[in-house]
This record gives C-alpha cells, structure tokens and sequence, in this order.
C-alpha cells in the first residue's frame, strides 16, 4: 500500500512513513519568495519504490501552486527539475 506524501510546514519538510520508516525531503525559506530543497532521504529498506519522486513532486507542485521559486541544492532534486521541469 502507498502512503501518501505529508507536508508538515512547521518542519519545513515533505515525508512518506512506510513500513516503520520515514523519506524525508527538507526545506527552508530563503526568503519570501524561494524556498531551498537541501536534502533528500529515503531509507535503504525503501529505495527503489520512487518515494524521492514522490517527495520532490509534492514540493514541486507546492512550489508551483505558491508561484515560488525552487531553489535545489540536494542534487536528487537538481537532477529531478532537469528530467522533468525543462
């Protein structure tokens, strides 16, 4: 069963709990208008289920529906705007 992708805005995070275990991706606000991605993580036990997929989409359709900008500085989510963002 797929849980679903929670944003918790006080911690500034994206999380998927699965099987005892959290994905987490971080963020933190530069300012009033970007938003820095920093960090992504998905325990072993739960790679290669497309949880940081799902994390970076969530963060991006958030980012998108503030008209903020997405600043990435964890690579996973560099890489993820560059497949699927231009």
């Amino acid at each position: 069963m797929s849980h679903p992708v929670i944003h918790d805005e006080q911690q500034q995070c994206f999380f998927i709990q699965e099987a005892g275990e959290e994905a987490r991706l971080n963020y933190r606000w530069l300012d009033g208008h970007r938003v820095e991605a920093y960090s992504t993580y998905v325990p072993p036990a739960l790679r290669g289920q497309g949880l940081a997929d799902r994390l970076v989409r969530g963060l991006h359709d958030w980012v998108l529906d503030r008209q903020l900008q997405l600043v990435p500085s964890c690579s996973y989510v560099a890489s993820w705007l560059k497949r699927h963002a231009g």
